[in-house]
């Protein structure tokens, strides 16, 4: 059973090549513009990921991202959620977007990269490079932003020492760089067909506020110690 489930959370990111980046250009692009609120005043958390992120198949106000906007909304906190999130993404692609996408001022980066890379049989090495140099650039642009990272598996049909090496990128990572780190972004969601939108591999609106409270598990508390 277990092997099923990680078999179809490695599908939840299956490559379709399409984008759902709502209102990113405008949130980046108006970065340094008159607005009501300025991005002085509200800060900025950056989802860089895949279709996990963007909400593939789904209403943008859906995804997770989304859902963590209305967490904070309803807490009356001064922070924008901004979806970075592109379907078929890979740490490759995430590393060639960071310098535009840190046009904005970033507070905290939520990464959530890496899994296409594992279905593509991407070397670990080049992975592990690429995730650590958009976080190197992040800090260098920005040296006080926070850094979630989020852990994705792979399935075990790669091979247990791919598999195992594959898991421990996102734990060393995150403790070398002393980042939070979101152990399974889709515990509790992979391999459940209640989760799931009818073509099987992506979360349906239920499965993504599952995902929500993961992330926002660990995100809350780094929020509160930055102000609110």
């Amino acid at each position: 059973m277990f092997t099923i489930r990680l078999l179809l959370a490695s599908a939840f990111l299956y490559i379709f090549f399409q984008s759902s980046i709502p209102n990113l250009h405008s949130a980046i692009d108006n970065a340094g513009s008159d607005s009501t609120v300025s991005p002085a005043q509200k800060k900025a958390i950056l989802f860089l990921g895949n279709s996990l992120t963007a909400g593939l198949g789904l209403d943008p106000g859906e995804a997770f991202p989304a859902l963590i906007q209305q967490k904070i909304d309803s807490l009356k906190w001064n922070f924008e959620a901004i979806n970075a999130g592109l379907s078929g993404e890979t740490s490759s692609g995430g590393l060639r977007r960071i310098n535009w996408l840190l046009r904005r001022k970033i507070d905290l980066l939520v990464l959530e990269l890496g899994a296409n890379d594992g279905l593509r049989g991407i070397p670990l090495e080049l992975t592990r490079q690429n995730l650590q140099a958009i976080i190197d650039r992040t800090r260098e642009k920005y040296p006080a932003v926070k850094i979630v990272i989020a852990g994705m598996e792979v399935p075990p049909n790669l091979g247990d020492e791919y598999t195992r090496q594959f898991r421990s990128i996102f734990r060393e990572l995150a403790k070398q760089n002393n980042a939070a780190l979101i152990p399974f972004l889709l515990e509790g969601v992979a391999g459940v067909k209640e989760l799931n939108l009818p073509d099987g591999i992506h979360p349906n609106a239920r499965g993504q506020q599952i995902v929500a409270r993961n992330v926002w598990k660990v995100l809350k508390p780094l929020l509160e110690g930055m102000g609110k």
